[in-house]
């Protein structure tokens, strides 16, 4: 449902006028809610599948009606309206059906991360106090050992029993592959009830039962934030929705009922919940769901249901892209795909875009907006090197990092601010660091240093967190690491500031195809960085960390190089 409305009036910001053709400047956001979406979508398209999991396929009836019983299930455990469930979940059909189920209650859904530590989750489950958690079996013993007081059931998910009967049978074969499958799969789960076996034998929620307002949150979604410690951004049906309806906007190529995802983002991430949670089910699409990110499998299925929308980030693209190419894989439908997460290397689109014959634009967004603020257009306006324009009904602003009141003359970096009906209500109980980010307005700091050019295109520069300052100078350290990464023999490189006589000293963490004298890439940089730019120390490490999207993870860098 979307209004267009002409980009010309003097009202529509100039950045509009680079938007691809049928993009409207501005979007009416419909008084949805998230469980409108899978029973609109269980009305036009009920014969159509809604997910594919490893061959096994689940229809928009069967999947409405799944998430009716799971809700018989959670209501009669006393989940209530505002109430916290955890997922603790990879991909999987009974993770789509857990989310939509808690949010037929109008309860909260709080994603975690199932390989997270035991002391990253039993911080969360302390903050949100969820007395029901729903978790793959396989870490269940991790979730009923935490220290969470107000925990008092786990329900535990067995993977296989989402797998088609003939791939179930298989892994019972006393063989080493099947057991090794089996044992990457699922695990006897004592002292916890079994999620498939529960909803299995539940009767449907009755229609009648009340649901969620527009205005009610949907999700906690943990995130570091701006300022580095985790803490959980509230995000309301209201936003959600919004950020589906500016999304497909923004694709107005995406037909309903007639599109293929591919779900290789992790389902617990803001970026996988929008898209593959919501703006597929918006569609009518079909899910096609990984547990993880496997070239292999992502190929494999690609020869029976080919994607033709592919939400990702960019190491996903190449190494796609390159094993298609070489093995001879059709990847010809996949139209359009949206990149995030970090910077798409050119050479990665122009690969993508060989194999493929179809787009991919690079795009950008944080857990606090839903989490999508910015897009290049899926067109011929679409500008390498800069993440694009702000998406309709959303604006911004570039501002003083030191004092976000002033803001900075057009062509000058500075902080981007942005504002928008996806921007979320603040964190969960931290009134304190909800104001530190959310201004008067509903201005939400990024915490990102930008430059937008004279057609309102933003080129991200850095992190104002991890600026590093060394003898009064400002060094944003994605400057250096793309100076690095051009030397040939580095493959990856991560720079941040470590404690020093003049403030910070800039060190890099180099990863290596072949051994390097890392003095002599110290003296071959010179020529491309000024002086107080170019690392005092470069260190070889076998690889870096990184998130579970695939971005380095700057602050882990920085303690193991002040640990070596």
């Amino acid at each position: 449902m979307v209004t267009e409305r002409d980009r010309r009036t003097p009202e529509a910001p100039a950045w509009t006028r680079s938007y691809a053709d049928g993009v409207p400047a501005e979007v009416d956001v419909p008084r949805e809610t998230v469980p409108d979406l899978l029973t609109a979508a269980a009305q036009r398209f009920p014969d159509r599948p809604a997910l594919e999991f490893v061959g096994a396929t689940t229809s928009y009836a069967e999947l409405r009606d799944a998430v009716a019983r799971a809700a018989t299930v959670l209501r009669d455990l006393g989940v209530r309206p505002g109430d916290r469930v955890a997922l603790v979940l990879p991909n999987c059909p009974q993770h789509v059906v857990a989310f939509n189920a808690v949010l037929r209650l109008g309860a909260i859904v709080v994603e975690h991360n199932p390989l997270y530590t035991p002391e990253e989750l039993g911080s969360q489950f302390r903050d949100h106090g969820a007395a029901v958690a729903i978790v793959w079996n396989v870490v269940a013993p991790v979730v009923q050992g935490l220290d969470a007081p107000e925990l008092r059931e786990v329900l535990a998910v067995d993977l296989s029993r989402a797998l088609p009967l003939v791939k179930r049978l298989a892994l019972r074969l006393p063989v080493p592959k099947a057991r090794a499958t089996r044992a990457a799969m699922t695990k006897p789960a004592p002292g916890t009830t079994s999620w498939d076996a529960v909803v299995a034998g539940a009767t449907p929620l009755e229609e009648a039962h009340p649901g969620p307002a527009h205005e009610d949150v949907a999700l906690l979604q943990y995130t570091g934030g701006t300022t580095g410690s985790p803490k959980a951004a509230v995000l309301t049906h209201r936003n959600l929705i919004a950020n589906v309806t500016q999304s497909l906007a923004w694709v107005p190529q995406l037909r309903a009922g007639e599109e293929v995802f591919y779900g290789v983002l992790p389902l617990f991430h803001a970026y996988g919940v929008l898209l593959c949670l919501a703006a597929a089910v918006r569609l009518g699409a079909v899910l096609v769901l990984f547990p993880r990110f496997d070239v292999d499998q992502v190929l494999a299925a690609a020869k029976k249901r080919p994607p033709t929308f592919f939400p990702g980030v960019p190491p996903m693209y190449q190494r796609l892209a390159a094993a298609a190419e070489e093995r001879g894989v059709d990847l010809s439908g996949a139209r359009v795909a949206i990149s995030g997460a970090m910077p798409l290397p050119l050479e990665t689109a122009q690969l993508w875009e060989r194999v493929t014959g179809g787009l991919v634009v690079e795009g950008y967004g944080m857990t606090e907006a839903s989490p999508i603020v910015i897009g290049n257009p899926v067109g011929p306006t679409r500008r390498t090197g800069t993440v694009g324009l702000p998406f309709p009904s959303t604006r911004m602003r570039v501002v003083d990092p030191e004092d976000p009141t002033v803001d900075r003359a057009p062509g000058e970096r500075g902080e981007l601010l942005v504002q928008g009906p996806q921007v979320f209500s603040g964190y969960w109980n931290r009134p304190e660091e909800t104001a530190a980010v959310l201004l008067p307005g509903g201005w939400l700091r990024t915490g990102d240093v930008v430059e937008v050019d004279d057609d309102g295109f933003v080129r991200i520069v850095d992190r104002i967190k991890e600026l590093i300052i060394t003898g009064g100078f400002n060094v944003y350290p994605s400057e250096v690491e793309d100076v690095l990464k051009a030397v040939d023999g580095i493959t990856d490189a991560a720079v941040v500031g470590l404690p020093g006589k003049n403030g910070e000293d800039v060190v890099a963490a180099v990863v290596l195809e072949r051994e390097l004298d890392l003095d002599a890439v110290r003296e071959s940089i010179r020529g491309s960085l000024a002086a107080y730019k170019v690392p005092r120390r470069i260190v070889a490490v076998d690889d870096l960390p990184r998130s579970q999207i695939g971005k380095v993870l700057r602050r882990e860098v920085r303690d193991q190089l002040l640990a070596d």
